[in-house]
């Protein structure tokens, strides 16, 4: 009779550790999605303000409000370029940002476009933090979205994910 007991305590014990990594295992991949879309989100909302879609330059809330005071704000970070290559390097990161937001929206490669986002976003901080000090990219959450997107890139790739093979 305690043989019986013995197992069936092992066998709800084991079922209860399957229901525990269960619910690790959605909680961690409902986390990775909400980290792609918060990641997505934060690349096009600063590439929208870029081309004034949140309004314009001096209104509340907005950064930039159009490209002109975008790419002034890039020649002060980039401030040992020379002045003909800000223009540039201003394209270049909205054109990364853009393609990095679609595809971490889209599923596709995940580990890459998040540790692609990662690399980018530390050299954002790292810029920031030369050129302004540590202080704006600590309070706009430049070093916390990079290592989120680190984060994601470290994570399994869900079974939906496209592209993820074997380690990608």
């Amino acid at each position: 009779m305690s043989s019986l007991i013995k197992t069936l305590a092992r066998s709800s014990l084991l079922k209860s550790d399957l229901d525990s990594q269960a619910a690790h295992v959605r909680s961690t991949a409902l986390a990775a999605v909400f980290l792609r879309l918060a990641l997505a989100a934060g690349f096009l909302s600063a590439v929208a303000d870029r081309f004034g879609l949140w309004g314009p330059a001096g209104t509340p809330g907005v950064g930039w409000g159009g490209l002109d005071p975008f790419l002034a704000y890039t020649g002060q970070l980039l401030w040992f370029l020379p002045a003909g290559l800000v223009p540039a390097a201003g394209w270049a990161a909205t054109v990364l940002e853009v393609a990095l937001a679609v595809g971490l929206l889209a599923g596709v490669r995940v580990r890459a476009f998040a540790l692609a986002s990662g690399l980018l976003l530390t050299v954002f901080a790292v810029v920031m933090t030369v050129a302004l000090g540590p202080e704006p990219p600590l309070s706009y959450s430049v070093w916390s979205a990079a290592a989120g997107a680190f984060l994601l890139a470290s994570l399994r790739p869900a079974p939906g994910d496209v592209g993820a093979g074997g380690g990608a």
